[in-house]
């Protein structure tokens, strides 16, 4: 059902975001983007995506608001398997979420196209889905700046309209009234190949989250070689979680790369971040 991404070199320019010639696509060179939001301490990570504001910040975004103490887990899901049109993107946040009206109208300040939307209910809680396209094209995000560009601008919309949500997402320690506890590493690191046909395999990732990690991830995977096709990448609390299809020169990853790349990404996700002013 795996759909594949064409990674071309792309340029375009919005009314809140900027992304220069030659972005990051699967492979390249991994452009710097400046965070919109207001920086109140330094992030780890090797480079920054901007992040359209919301046009206001009351306390919820066309929800009501839950006097529960029990904060609920925030969950950002990207499906680029789920529809061979669009990318489908859910957000889940127990019971607390209205229309994310706003949260649309930051997508679309990204040069994006909500073409459907849905909401459902189950027992963990309300599911927003939104299924996007470019509005330059009319196809689905195939770019993976701009893929972490809606994730980021959907947890700033979170943070602004739940700031509650604080303590259980990545950028509470920099954005959010109550910064999140710090997560091992070593513990939240999980990096698993397995087959899944003969023409590519699938690799599972699961880390500590943090902001620019879905170009990470998919800059290391494609440094050694290996083809990033399509996937899906889900942010649940403090924690990222990467499904990718993969393959190599057209075919599945043998045994040895598959030990290769494994080793590889659980070395990069567990390096200890150096700040630049230590140099």
């Amino acid at each position: 059902m795996a759909v594949s991404l064409a990674f071309a070199n792309l340029a375009f320019q919005f009314n809140n975001v900027k992304v220069v010639e030659n972005p990051l696509c699967f492979g390249l060179a991994p452009t710097q983007l400046p965070y919109l939001c207001k920086e109140r301490r330094r992030l780890p990570s090797s480079r920054t995506i901007i992040i359209p504001g919301a046009s206001s910040a009351p306390t919820i975004e066309d929800g009501s608001q839950n006097d529960t103490n029990a904060i609920p887990t925030p969950k950002v899901i990207i499906d680029q398997d789920a529809d061979p049109d669009a990318t489908v993107v859910e957000v889940t946040f127990g019971d607390r979420l209205g229309a994310l009206l706003d949260t649309m109208n930051a997508l679309k300040n990204l040069g994006l196209n909500v073409v459907k939307a849905n909401v459902f209910l189950d027992s963990s809680g309300k599911h927003n889905t939104f299924s996007i396209t470019k509005a330059s094209t009319g196809r689905k995000v195939d770019d993976p700046e701009l893929l972490e560009a809606i994730r980021l601008t959907i947890i700033n919309n979170l943070l602004q309209y739940h700031p509650e949500s604080s303590s259980q997402l990545a950028m509470g320690i920099a954005f959010g009234v109550e910064p999140p506890k710090q997560v091992d590493v070593d513990i939240a690191t999980r990096v698993k190949v397995k087959e899944d046909s003969p023409d590519r395999s699938l690799l599972f990732v699961e880390a500590a989250d943090r902001p620019g990690l879905l170009v990470d991830l998919v800059k290391a995977v494609t440094d050694i070689n290996i083809a990033v096709e399509s996937g899906e990448f889900d942010t649940e609390g403090l924690l990222a979680k990467a499904k990718f299809h993969v393959s190599y020169k057209g075919k599945a990853i043998s045994k040895p790369l598959q030990l290769v790349l494994a080793n590889s990404l659980r070395y990069f996700l567990r390096r200890p971040s150096t700040e630049e002013a230590s140099f």
